[in-house]
């Protein structure tokens, strides 16, 4: 599952989707039934145990605020997926977290690299900026997709 870029709330707290509105962590709760209220450390564990790896396309971006909007396009550096890709070859399905996570992940890594085939998939944005989308549609989508492949 690919992100954007960790906001403000995640760079302090040092854990992916801190901020206590985003969604991903109720989402991946209900599709791997664990507590979301659980320790950081017991929900990374729950991903690694469904076989879930959760990063972000990029490494580095100007950004006022923790807005995808406000990247500033120019400063986006992408995280190196080529060796990533290359230790984890049994990855078959890359889900991004949202419409910016696939445009960057598409114009500054799958257009360069040429990576192999896999099955990748927009899911709605689990941010709470995604307001066009309430939770539960947001959980039939990710139980859509990501809850197939992870059980």
């Amino acid at each position: 599952i690919l992100g954007t870029m960790p906001g403000i709330a995640s760079l302090a707290a040092g854990e992916y989707y801190a901020h206590s509105h985003n969604a991903f962590w109720r989402i991946m709760a209900e599709l791997l039934a664990f507590d979301f209220s659980l320790p950081y450390s017991a929900r990374v564990r729950a991903l690694k145990s469904a076989r879930i790896a959760v990063w972000d396309v990029l490494q580095s971006c100007t950004r006022p605020g923790s807005m995808d909007a406000s990247i500033e396009q120019d400063s986006a550096v992408a995280n190196d997926f080529g060796p990533f890709f290359n230790r984890h070859k049994r990855i078959y399905y890359v889900y991004f977290n949202g419409a910016t996570a696939e445009r960057l992940f598409r114009a500054h890594v799958q257009r360069k690299l040429g990576l192999r085939p896999m099955n990748y998939q927009r899911l709605p944005s689990t941010s709470p900026a995604n307001a066009s989308k309430s939770f539960r549609q947001k959980l039939r989508a990710w139980c859509k997709s990501v809850g197939h492949h992870a059980r």
